[in-house]
């Protein structure tokens, strides 16, 4: 870990008495902190505890309504986050900050552009700099692929050598390993440490408390905008311990469930094949099926074909052979209403994307599915007065943090909105649930919610298929595992029979278990 500044000398960076206030909601409340150079100050907090709203404001992103920041012992104000980037404060947001449609260089250089005589843009030095600089962290990017084709996982990456190719000092990062693969995350780690080791600090927040334990050096806990306690010897904190700060309560962070009685099968997938966005094949054959009462997980490395095959079975992406049946429908020619309404709820990756509509209400975007149905509607209009008191039975029953459900969802912090799409798939009628990183982003009381929920729908019958880049996740929930590499599921064996060791195999296209079945 990076020893503390202990030369006496100002914080770089220190934060007094800051506080922000939007409508209805009081996010940071009188809140301060240090952060020494070299080291690694993690912030923990429940899903709208304030921790985005206190790194938007050390962003420029948001001015705060009371206190001050001072930068290397002098107080500043930043009109915005390009003056916070010429300081030396860089951030990895939750939700990254990318235009799909340019390049990786593009991205990275995005206001900070190098330009040939004449003034043009001079992209290959850039392009040059940019594969130097992810080279030198283990970031490896083709710096000319668009955004857009990318994975989850390797946006992030571009968003970590935005800041490193902007020269910070100060990095922010905000649930940076969400996206990640575990062994992602381990070289994320690395990186900090190297980053930390030349006098740079980092501000991290997650939710991930074996992270944090491994990464941080002190920690800070937030919860209703206020700090309620901070851990400056993590040598004697546990996940445990930290939870129940966090919360306020004892948190169970072992998945608690009984023995599955599956029945007949309910998913039935036949050597399904299918093309990425750049028409290359990324489905090669894959089958699987999922049984009422169980849960199935889905184990690989990012870009195996994972996501595309979720895809494929809720209609987003057009199968090129093979087959998928629901209790025998033809899934890969209906549409995507017709799947929606033959029982299948459905929590994709990128709720921003695919789940939400961020500009309406919370109200609306819980009935996304089945608003044009009674009793929210007579087929001509919709009864708003049925809408908002299904939408209050939700957000009550699922924790949901916002100020009204007439709320625009695009201004709650991530981990509530997924909260409502959980909250609006768990409510319905499912024959078949298909949960794709449902925890992503989430405190450890949500995801402990969370995965008690998914264990009820499957104790309720409902078959569950679980893709999660998350190991520790689908070992403690799957009933079964099938493990995908190169767009073919490759094993599938029952989850108390196999090793963390042994399915890292299996990921990586190689192994025997004897947990096969």
């Amino acid at each position: 870990m990076a020893q503390l500044d202990q030369s006496g000398e100002a914080p770089v960076l220190e934060v007094r008495g800051i506080t922000k206030r939007f409508p209805g909601v009081l996010a940071n409340d009188n809140i301060n902190f240090r952060l020494q150079r070299g080291e690694v100050l993690a912030f923990l907090g429940e899903n709208g505890a304030g921790k985005s709203t206190l790194m938007n404001i050390l962003y420029g992103l948001y001015h705060p309504d009371e206190g001050e920041v001072l930068l290397n012992g002098k107080p500043l104000k930043f009109s915005g986050p390009n003056e916070a980037i010429r300081a030396g404060i860089g951030m990895v947001h939750q939700h990254f900050m990318l235009v799909p449609t340019l390049t990786v260089t593009e991205n990275i250089i995005l206001g900070n552009e190098i330009a040939k005589g004449g003034g043009r843009l001079d992209l290959k030095t850039a392009s040059k700099n940019i594969s130097e600089l992810s080279a030198r962290y283990g970031l490896a990017l083709d710096p000319n692929v668009l955004v857009g084709d990318l994975t989850v996982g390797m946006q992030q990456r571009v968003e970590i050598v935005k800041a490193f190719y902007r020269n910070a000092n100060i990095l922010i990062l905000d649930e940076p390993t969400s996206v990640l693969t575990p062994q992602e995350a381990d070289d994320l780690a690395n990186i900090i440490r190297n980053f930390t080791a030349q006098g740079k600090s980092v501000i991290f927040i997650s939710h991930k408390l074996r992270e944090v334990l491994q990464i941080a050096d002190r920690v800070v806990v937030l919860r209703g905008g206020k700090v309620v306690g901070s851990v400056d010897d993590l040598s004697k904190a546990t996940e445990a311990s930290l939870a129940s700060l966090m919360v306020g309560r004892e948190v169970v962070l072992q998945v608690n469930k009984g023995p599955s009685h599956p029945g007949e099968e309910v998913l039935v997938v036949h050597d399904v094949k299918a093309l990425d966005d750049r028409g290359v094949a990324i489905l090669q054959g894959a089958s699987l099926s999922v049984r009422t009462g169980e849960i199935l997980g889905v184990a690989g490395v990012e870009g195996n074909g994972q996501i595309e095959l979720v895809e494929v079975l809720t209609h987003l992406r057009h199968a090129t052979g093979g087959s998928a049946t629901l209790n025998g429908m033809d899934l890969l020619h209906s549409s995507t209403r017709k799947i929606t309404e033959a029982g299948v709820g459905y929590i994709p990756q990128d709720r921003q994307r695919f789940a939400m509509v961020l500009s309406f209400g919370v109200d609306y975007n819980m009935v996304l599915s089945s608003y044009y149905r009674e009793p929210f509607s007579n087929g001509l209009t919709i009864n708003e007065k049925k809408v908002d008191e299904y939408a209050l039975e939700l957000v009550k029953r699922f924790d949901v943090r916002t100020p009204t459900v007439q709320t625009p969802s695009g201004s709650l912090s991530g981990g509530n909105q997924q909260k409502c799409v959980v909250g609006r798939e768990f409510s319905r009628k499912n024959k078949l649930m298909i949960a794709v990183q449902p925890t992503r982003g989430l405190d450890v009381g949500s995801i402990e919610f969370i995965h008690n929920g998914l264990v009820e729908q499957r104790d309720a019958g409902v078959a569950v298929l679980l893709v999660s880049s998350e190991l520790d996740e689908v070992m403690s929930l799957s009933d079964r595992i099938a493990v995908m590499y190169k767009g073919r599921v490759v094993a599938i064996v029952e989850a108390d029979k196999v090793t963390r060791e042994e399915l890292g195999l299996l990921m990586a296209g190689a192994g025997t278990t004897a947990g096969a079945v």
